[in-house]
């Protein structure tokens, strides 16, 4: 049986935001988590994405906010401007029947001299980005001399984008005598560096990452380089009941002839990246989500944090760097039950990595053979294979019998599954 909040939460606005908001029940990460933060005790986190960790965090940090002072009680950090954002609309519902809950999100994409204004005015909490929050302590418009709890949201991908002496820059205007909290999707060699340099005895709560959603049909195209945006054209077109498609590309560079490669062919898409403004950012954000633009092509910045639901198709163009990161992006469709695909395109050079990935999930992903048109793609290797003169190889064959069967229109492999429920 699942626990209700109101076992360890006890002020009625909370309570009542809650109700309304249609949290009802804690999650396995919240009732384990909320506990501990209640308790004062330094905690680190391994939960996956969606699992309902940034009201893990929030929620006990409401309840202990006692009043508003001039300067800020809490601070969290996060990897992108997205998910600073997004964190800040949670807590916002949730404090929404409390009056006088103040919070502060500093990002990128904002003048500095305006959010110096906001940040005159006092909140009990202060949610952004390290570059950011560091700009802000260098010319001295945000003081950190009150903060009694510091949490670190995502903290394996703030390393991964390089925000390690960041952090400690920031943490060093901390005062040592507070409570961390760390949540991280991943638990690699780096994260425990750091949980050892800047926590206290802390409780270590680790949530089993959950495999791919039952609902999701994994397959795998291999191909060269060079084959990718054609088959990136071929599956688009051949699934026209897709009416939300999210491809994510390992750089800006893919993403912006990606984009504009589909544009030219008059598909509705756009790209998302760290080169746009925020306003821009968000903008494409809610134009994806209300379904003016059919595809999105994205780089690592909405693989984690971004909540999009009812995702038809997923397109890893390039394969993900950590294992872990594959489930995060297939995450991003078949969500509520509903059904859905990802697929991921693996050249010659990234089979070795996926076979990383298929041993995580603990399953062997389908591999498909290309469509019509576009050449033989490369044999399938789980070691790296050589890549062959002119970048033409054998026709592919993994082993499974569907990929010895030309690939065409109209078929029931997942490349050309056509929706039948989950829009």
């Amino acid at each position: 049986m699942q626990e209700s909040f109101s076992h360890h939460i006890k002020n009625p606005h909370i309570l009542k935001a809650l109700e309304h908001f249609n949290f009802h029940t804690m999650t396995e990460v919240q009732a384990l988590s909320i506990p501990k933060i209640l308790a004062k005790k330094d905690i680190l986190v391994q939960a996956k994405t969606g699992s309902g960790k940034s009201l893990a965090f929030g929620i006990p940090l409401l309840e202990m906010l006692e009043k508003e002072q001039k300067n800020p009680t809490k601070l969290i950090l996060a990897p992108t401007r997205e998910l600073a954002t997004q964190l800040s609309d949670s807590l916002r519902q949730v404090a929404s029947f409390r009056a006088n809950t103040k919070i502060i999100t500093l990002t990128g994409g904002t003048p500095l001299r305006a959010q110096a204004k906001s940040i005159e005015h006092g909140a009990g909490f202060t949610i952004g980005t390290p570059g950011r929050i560091l700009d802000h302590l260098e010319k001295e418009t945000l003081t950190l001399k009150s903060i009694d709890t510091l949490v670190l949201d995502e903290a394996d991908r703030m390393l991964d984008i390089g925000f390690y002496e960041d952090i400690l820059k920031i943490i060093s205007y901390v005062p040592e005598k507070r409570q961390t909290l760390m949540f991280s999707a991943t638990m690699a060699s780096k994260i425990r560096k750091l949980a050892a340099q800047i926590l206290h005895q802390p409780v270590e709560i680790n949530i089993a990452m959950s495999k791919p959603a039952t609902g999701v049909l994994q397959a795998v195209y291999p191909c060269y380089e060079n084959q990718k945006i054609g088959l990136i054209h071929s599956l688009i077109s051949d699934n026209p009941d897709y009416s939300s498609i999210l491809i994510f590309c390992s750089t800006k560079k893919k993403v912006t002839e990606l984009a504009r490669s589909l544009k030219k062919s008059k598909f509705a898409a756009e790209a998302i990246s760290s080169d746009l403004e925020q306003t821009e950012r968000e903008k494409v954000l809610q134009a994806f989500k209300a379904r003016r633009i059919r595809i999105l092509v994205a780089t690592d910045v909405l693989s984690r944090g971004i909540d999009i639901k009812e995702i038809h198709l997923i397109i890893n163009y390039d394969v993900p760097h950590d294992a872990e990161d594959y489930v995060h992006r297939v995450g991003r469709t078949a969500r509520a039950d509903a059904t859905g695909v990802a697929l991921t395109l693996v050249n010659d050079k990234e089979m070795g990595k996926f076979h990383q990935i298929e041993r995580l999930i603990e399953r062997e992903v389908i591999k498909l053979p290309l469509p019509e048109g576009l050449g033989e793609g490369p044999e399938w290797k789980k070691s790296t294979p050589r890549r062959k003169p002119g970048g033409k190889g054998r026709a592919g064959k993994s082993g499974n019998s569907s990929s010895s069967r030309r690939h065409h229109p109209g078929g029931n492999q997942p490349g050309n599954r056509r929706k039948s429920s989950g829009r």
